[in-house]
């Protein structure tokens, strides 16, 4: 295999599909992870130049770590990985819920952690290993909406300057993204979006060709490790009192 290759977490779907596809278009081999989303999994590996698909329950870390010494073992030049598989449920500042809090935490920031450590220390390349997770620009503009999920993600940023001030390797890179809103999600219907969506400084919709630019960016290694880069149209310069779902609903326009 002659082409530089990345494994993309939650890969079949939303934005982890669009990133599939984009580093595909530049000549990666892409390694598909989904969970349950095994159709689209592989109806997206077929569609591709190079690609294949690997199943896995990130909310066992246990079984996380092992796709991830798996791999390593079978690439020959692991460049990147990133972590974009994530849940996103709804409870908020005035009721934690306990099950929830404990899915979200596992699989948007413990399991993103195991698998970053094993990938740092196992995977094999020709040039320099990368991890890019996907955070929320909710870093910066929090809200009490969807409580647990922000919690994860807070958990998950605080993870990455420190990793890349634990690596031995100077080569090696552990960034972020933080997105703002991007595709319709929740209980949110599409059309929605056109008004939600543009709740941010430039009254605009982010797209999710934005991210996979950020994504292929990162990828090449040039910005400072422990970055992160905010594509949230100005979103997280702001300072929302709800979700912008539930802004939108209630009458808030760009």
């Amino acid at each position: 295999m002659n082409q530089p290759q990345v494994l993309i977490t939650g890969g079949a779907t939303r934005i982890g599909a669009e990133i599939a596809r984009g580093f595909a278009d530049a000549g990666w081999h892409v390694v598909i992870h989904y969970n349950s989303s095994s159709g689209p999994a592989e109806e997206l590996a077929s569609e591709l130049p190079s690609a294949e698909t690997v199943q896995c329950d990130v909310s066992d870390g246990i079984s996380a770590v092992d796709m991830i010494e798996a791999l390593a073992k079978r690439l020959d030049d692991w460049c990147c990985l990133i972590n974009s598989a994530s849940v996103f449920r709804y409870d908020d500042a005035a009721g934690l819920d306990l099950a929830m809090s404990k899915e979200a935490m596992q699989v948007n920031a413990i399991s993103p952690a195991l698998m970053a450590q094993r990938f740092l220390a196992s995977a094999r390349t020709k040039a320099r290993r990368c991890v890019i997770n996907l955070t929320d620009m909710k870093l910066e503009n929090p809200n009490p909406d969807f409580f647990s999920y922000t919690m994860s993600k807070h958990a998950l940023a605080a993870t990455i300057p420190m990793l890349a001030m634990r690596s031995e390797n100077e080569n090696d890179r552990v960034y972020g993204i933080a997105p703002g809103a991007i595709l319709a999600s929740h209980d949110q219907r599409e059309e929605e979006t056109e008004v939600s969506h543009r709740l941010n400084l430039l009254a605009r919709k982010t797209e999710a060709s934005e991210i996979v630019d950020a994504a292929l960016f990162l990828s090449q290694g040039v910005l400072k490790s422990g970055s992160t880069l905010f594509i949230d149209s100005g979103q997280h310069l702001l300072s929302q009192d709800r979700d912008v779902i539930y802004l939108a609903r209630e009458g808030a326009r760009p």
